[in-house]
C-alpha cells in the first residue's frame, strides 16, 4: 500500500477539478455526524430566535458586521 507521501505526490499531479473532488471526499470523510453536537446547535439556534423575538437580541445588517472588521 502506498504511503501518504506517495499519495500526495500523485494527487498533486491531478488536474484541478480532480484535486477539488479528492479534497471534498477527504474532508467529508472527517465530518462524522454527532447527535449531541447537533442537538446543542439546534438548542442554540432556538434560544437565539427566542431572544430575538423577545427583543433581547437585535439583528445586525451585513454592513454593520463588516464595518466591525475594517
Amino acid at each position: 500500500m502506498p504511503g501518504s507521501k506517495e499519495i500526495l505526490k500523485k494527487a498533486l499531479e491531478l488536474p484541478p477539478s480532480e484535486k477539488a473532488q479528492l479534497i471534498d471526499k477527504l474532508l467529508s470523510s472527517l465530518d462524522k455526524p454527532d447527535r449531541d453536537i447537533d442537538e446543542l446547535w439546534a438548542k442554540e439556534a432556538e434560544d437565539r430566535i427566542d431572544a430575538y423575538e423577545k427583543e433581547k437580541l437585535r439583528a445586525l445588517s451585513i454592513k454593520e458586521v463588516l464595518a466591525k472588521y475594517r
